[in-house]
């Protein structure tokens, strides 16, 4: 009985979110085609929040001391849900994403993720991150950028192997890693199940910065293991509460 009450409930949030989400989208491509793009990052922010509200969720975030907005960082945070991208959104809305190319390629989708500042990695060599990066700086203003280290969401609640691709962004752009944990999105609404369980709370941790300096002489696995431990601690400290 339960489970059909949700699956009820599901279907009425998608009946509203996936249109609101295409009037979004729309209206964000018109503000590009105009050339009214720092008008974006404030429809972002409507979006991602109103989109809590349309899944009859609040969402918490602890840490935002850690996050100054007035630097930049490369953002890394765990990707467990459809719904961690307006999480990070919610928490910085005016970032840049960084993630594979083949995600240009995709009619519409193409298109709204260059309105963004989405910028596809073609390869994993250093050479072409500076690239990258060097693209980066000139034409998002030296904004924060967000990658899933993991790629792809897990299907078992524990995070994936990370991809090293965001070492060479480290590399090439010496920023400070802001750490993410994205707590209580893989029980809400996991890749492998279509109803949303709205007893679970959403919630996130922003870590204190780890600066360049502090991974600079670190071999590529110490590295992933520090941060890829600091995501996990968020989310293993709130398991540990909820038992």
């Amino acid at each position: 009985m339960r489970k059909a009450i949700l699956y009820i409930y599901t279907l009425l949030a998608y009946m509203v979110l996936y249109p609101f989400t295409f009037l979004i989208v729309l209206l964000i491509l018109t503000l590009n085609t105009f050339s009214f793009k720092k008008a974006i990052p404030f429809v972002i922010r409507f979006w991602a929040s109103s989109t809590f509200l349309i899944i009859g969720k609040t969402f918490s975030i602890e840490g935002r001391e850690n996050l100054d907005k007035s630097r930049k960082y490369i953002l890394m945070a765990n990707h467990s849900s459809i719904f961690d991208i307006m999480g990070i959104m919610a928490i910085c809305p005016n970032i840049v994403w960084f993630g594979r190319a083949n995600l240009m390629d995709i009619p519409v989708f193409g298109k709204l993720l260059e309105a963004i500042n989405f910028i596809p990695m073609k390869s994993t060599d250093l050479k072409n991150a500076k690239f990258m990066i060097e693209q980066l700086v000139r034409s998002t203003e030296n904004k924060t950028v967000a990658i899933f280290p993991e790629g792809t969401r897990t299907t078992n609640g524990e995070m994936n192997n990370f991809r090293k691709g965001f070492l060479h962004v480290l590399k090439a752009s010496q920023l400070e890693l802001l750490p993410v944990s994205l707590i209580g999105f893989y029980e809400y609404k996991p890749k492998n199940r279509f109803y949303f369980d709205y007893s679970q709370k959403l919630s996130a941790k922003i870590h204190a910065p780890i600066p360049y300096s502090e991974l600079k002489n670190l071999e590529d696995k110490e590295i992933i293991t520090i941060v890829k431990s600091k995501i996990e601690s968020g989310i293993s400290l709130n398991k540990s509460k909820t038992k």
